[in-house]
C-alpha cells in the first residue's frame, strides 16, 4: 500500500492508483491490497502460497458500487482478503478476454453470471469457486463474503486437494470440443424461420419486447425481425417490431429530457430502468431505429434515432472525435437521482400551467413512480389523443413539450452528474461509427457521416501500432492492450458502413487490410471460426470462441457478415468460403437456439438472399450521381453492397481492391448503376428514378 498526503490528511492508496481504467481507479483507495492483473500478483500468490481472489466489474456497474461500499471499503473484509488471498481487480471492458473466460466459469458452476464477478482460483489462475455479488454478511439465502472468505481460506489450508480437484474438473469442462460441429445441420431459410418463431413465442403483446422482466433492448433481435419482415411480409412481425420500438421509446428506459437509452428495464413495461447508459446500446439501438424507419416509414423512428445521436454527439464524444464508453447509474449516492423529478421541481422551473401539462403527459406525479417519491418521466398516454384533449394541434403540442424539456435539461445540467467512463474502446467505437454512417445514409444528414469519419480517423490514428495491430483502449493519451476479435470485427463493420456513406477509398482499403489481419490473428485452422483472443494476446486457461449475441453481438457473428460483404465488394470469393466455415463451426449452436444468435442470423439472411451488388460509376459530387446514391441510401436493402467507382487515381485504387470494377464505366456522359442480384447482372441504368424502382 502507498501513502499520499493531501490537504494535511493521509490517504492510503493501493497499486491501482497507477492504472488508467476509471473502474480500477475507483478502487485505488480501498483498504484491500488490490493488484491489477499481471505477473506481480501471480508471483506473490505463488511465493506466499495463497489463492487468488479475482473481482471483475466495470465503472458504471451499480452492484459493483454496492459491493465496494459494503465490502471492499470495509476494514474487516480487507483484513481477511489481505491475510489469506491475493486480490486482483479487472475492468471487464478493458480485458474482455479475462472476463469471457471467468464468466464462463461462473455460468458453468452456478447457471448464471453477471457483474461484479467474483472468482477464487489457484496461483496458476485455475478457478475453483465462482459467484457474482456477495453481501458482506449473509442475507436472502446468499452467503456473506466474510463467511465465504473464512471457509475458503480454511479449505485452502486444510483440504486443498478438494479445491484442486474441483479446479481441474472446471478447467477440463471449459476446453473446446471442435468435434461437436462435425455433423451439424446446414444453416438456411429454416433456421431463419425457427429464429422468428422463437421470438414470436416469447413476445410480450401487452408491453412489447421479448421474455419477462428484466427486459433488455436486444436491438439485433429487432434488426433480424426487420429482415424477416422484408422476406415474409408477415403482419405479426411488423406488429412486434412497432410495438417494441414504440414501447421502449415511450418508457422510462428512454431519457425524455436528455435523450439516449438506459441499459435495461427492471420491469416488464419498460418503466423503471437500470439507469446506466452504455455507448454500445446507443449505437445498436440507433441502428435498429434507423433501419425501422427505412423499412416501415415511421417518422417517429427517425426522430428517435436522431435523439439518440444527439445525446452521443453532445455528451459522449471526446474533443479528439472518439466516443466515451458509458455513464453511471448513480449520483449523489443514489441510483437514478440525476434523471428523476418531483412535480414541485418541475413547477418551480416551468410555472404552474406548463408544468401541469408536462407532468400529466410524462407521468410525473405526487408520490412518484420511483424511490423517495420521485418520478421517472415516461409517456403513458397516446400523444395524439392527449393533444386533442388539450385543444392543441400536434405540431403545437410537440413544440411546447420540446421547449419544456429543453428548459428542464438546462436545470438538470446543474445537478451532480453521474460518473462518465471516458475511456475510448476500439470495438464500441466501431459500432458507433457504423451507426452514424447508417443514419447519415438513411436520414440524409451529412453531419453524422462527418462525425463517423472523425471517429474513424481518431481510432486508426491512435489505436493502431506501427505494425498495423489494433489496440483496445485509449484514455488521456494512454493506450493499452492488444485488440481482441470484436475490436477488429466491429471496426471493419464501421469502416464498411462509412465507405458506403462517403465512398472514401481509404476506408475500404483499411477494412480489407484489417479483415485480413483479423483472419491471420484469430482464425481457428482446425475447427473454423475465430477465437476471441488472437496471436500475441495473453494466453489464459482456455481459448474461447464466442458466438452468443447478448448485449453485444459476438465477434464471429459480425465477422461472418463482414466476410460476405467484403467478398461481394471485392470479388474475393475466398472470403465467402470463410463465412461458410464460420457457419459450419457454429451451426449446431445456431440451429438449436437461433433466438440467442440473431446477429448471426443476419449473416445467414444475407446468404439465403436475395443479395445485391450495386456499383455506381460516376462523380459523386455531380447531381445525377448523387441522386442515384441517395436512391440507394433511402431504401431498406440490408443484403446489398454498394461500391462507387469515381474517376482518377481512386478508380485505379478501387480496381486494385475489386478487379471486376475495372470494366464498369459511365454510359456516355451519364453516371451508370450496375446492379447484380443472386449472381446475375442486369442492364445498367442511368437515372435515379429507374434505379429506385429497380431496387424496390
Amino acid at each position: 500500500m502507498e501513502n499520499n498526503t493531501k490537504d494535511n490528511q493521509t490517504k492510503t492508496h493501493n497499486r491501482l492508483i497507477h492504472e488508467k481504467s476509471p473502474y480500477l481507479l475507483q478502487h485505488a483507495e480501498n483498504p484491500v491490497d488490490w493488484y491489477p492483473w499481471g505477473e506481480a500478483a501471480f508471483e506473490k500468490a505463488r511465493s506466499e502460497d495463497k489463492p487468488l481472489f479475482l473481482s471483475i466489474g466495470y465503472a458504471t456497474c451499480h452492484w459493483c458500487h454496492v459491493m465496494e461500499k459494503e465490502s471492499f471499503e470495509d476494514e474487516e473484509v480487507a483484513r481477511l482478503l489481505n491475510r489469506y488471498f491475493v486480490s486482483i481487480k479487472v475492468d471487464r471492458e478493458e480485458r474482455p478476454d479475462i472476463d469471457l473466460v471467468y464468466m464462463t466459469v461462473c455460468q458453468v458452476l452456478t447457471g448464471h453470471g453477471g457483474w461484479p464477478l467474483s472468482i477464487f482460483m489457484t496461483p496458476d489462475r485455475t478457478p475453483f469457486y465462482a459467484g457474482t455479488y456477495f453481501p458482506k454478511t449473509g442475507r436472502s439465502g446468499i452467503i456473506g463474503l466474510i463467511d465465504l472468505l473464512t471457509q475458503l481460506a480454511a479449505l485452502w489450508q486444510k483440504e486443498r486437494q478438494r479445491l484442486l480437484k474441483a479446479a481441474d474438473e472446471i478447467t477440463q469442462a471449459m476446453q473446446p470440443r471442435p468435434e461437436e460441429a462435425a455433423s451439424a445441420p446446414a444453416l438456411g431459410l429454416e433456421t431463419l424461420k425457427k429464429g422468428y418463431e422463437h421470438l414470436a413465442r416469447s413476445y410480450d403483446p401487452k408491453w412489447g419486447g421479448f421474455g419477462e422482466a428484466p427486459k433488455f433492448p436486444s436491438p439485433h433481435q429487432l434488426t433480424f425481425l426487420l429482415r424477416w419482415h422484408l422476406r415474409s411480409g408477415d403482419t405479426f412481425t411488423k406488429e412486434m417490431m412497432k410495438k417494441t420500438l414504440d414501447a421502449m421509446r415511450n418508457g422510462g428506459i428512454f431519457d425524455h429530457i436528455g435523450f439516449g437509452f438506459h441499459r435495461y428495464s427492471v420491469d416488464a413495461e419498460w418503466l423503471v430502468p437500470h439507469f446506466e447508459k452504455m455507448l454500445y446500446d446507443q449505437a445498436l439501438l440507433s441502428m435498429a431505429y434507423t433501419e425501422a424507419y427505412q423499412s416501415l416509414g415511421n417518422a417517429r423512428f427517425a426522430q428517435t434515432a436522431r435523439e439518440i445521436l444527439t445525446y452521443v454527439l453532445r455528451d459522449m464524444t471526446s474533443p479528439e472525435g472518439g466516443f466515451y464508453s458509458a455513464e453511471d447509474a448513480d449520483s449523489e449516492g443514489s441510483e437514478g437521482r440525476f434523471y428523476v423529478w418531483k412535480p414541485e421541481e418541475v413547477k418551480e422551473h416551468l410555472g404552474a400551467e406548463l408544468s401541469d401539462l408536462f407532468c400529466r403527459f410524462y407521468g410525473i406525479r405526487e408520490g412518484g413512480n420511483f424511490e423517495d417519491g420521485y418520478s421517472i418521466p415516461h409517456v403513458a398516454v397516446n400523444p395524439q389523443a392527449f393533444a386533442a384533449r388539450e385543444g392543441m394541434d400536434q405540431k403545437e403540442f410537440e413544440d411546447v413539450l420540446k421547449n419544456a424539456a429543453s428548459r428542464l435539461f438546462e436545470v438538470r445540467e446543474k445537478r451532480v452528474h453521474p460518473l462518465k467512463d471516458d475511456k475510448i474502446l476500439t470495438s464500441w467505437n466501431g459500432l458507433m461509427i457504423a451507426a452514424l454512417a447508417k443514419a447519415s445514409q438513411a436520414l440524409g444528414d451529412a453531419a453524422y457521416g462527418e462525425a463517423a469519419d472523425r471517429a474513424a480517423r481518431f481510432i486508426l490514428g491512435n489505436l493502431r501500432q506501427a505494425d498495423g495491430r489494433l489496440l483496445r483502449r485509449y484514455r488521456q493519451g494512454h493506450v493499452a492492450h492488444l485488440g481482441y476479435l470484436e475490436d477488429y470485427a466491429f471496426l471493419v463493420w464501421g469502416l464498411l458502413e462509412l465507405y458506403e456513406t462517403t465512398f472514401t477509398i481509404d476506408y475500404l482499403e483499411e477494412a480489407v487490410a484489417l479483415n485480413k489481419a483479423m483472419i491471420d490473428l484469430f482464425w481457428d485452422e482446425e475447427g473454423g471460426g475465430l477465437y476471441f483472443s488472437g496471436e500475441g494476446n495473453e494466453p489464459l486457461i482456455t481459448r474461447n470462441k464466442e458466438v452468443y449475441d447478448g448485449a453485444l453481438p459476438s465477434g464471429n457473428s459480425v465477422a461472418a457478415l463482414n466476410f460476405l460483404r467484403l467478398s461481394r465488394m471485392t470479388g474475393n470469393t475466398g472470403l465467402e468460403e470463410k463465412a461458410e466455415q464460420v457457419f459450419r463451426a457454429f451451426s449446431q449452436q445456431i440451429s438449436t437456439f437461433p433466438k440467442a444468435h440473431t446477429q448471426f442470423l443476419n449473416a445467414v439472411d444475407f446468404v439465403v438472399g436475395p443479395s445485391r451488388e450495386i456499383v455506381l460509376s460516376g462523380d459523386p459530387l455531380l447531381e445525377d450521381a448523387r441522386a442515384m446514391v441517395e436512391a440507394v441510401h433511402k431504401l431498406f436493402l440490408p443484403n446489398k453492397v454498394l461500391v462507387l467507382k469515381p474517376g482518377g487515381n481512386d478508380s485505379q485504387r478501387l480496381s486494385t481492391l475489386a478487379p471486376f470494377t475495372a470494366e464498369l464505366s459511365q454510359v456516355g456522359d451519364q453516371p451508370a448503376a450496375y446492379v447484380c442480384e443472386q449472381f446475375s447482372c442486369k442492364t445498367p441504368v442511368t437515372d435515379a428514378a429507374t434505379l429506385y424502382s429497380l431496387l424496390q
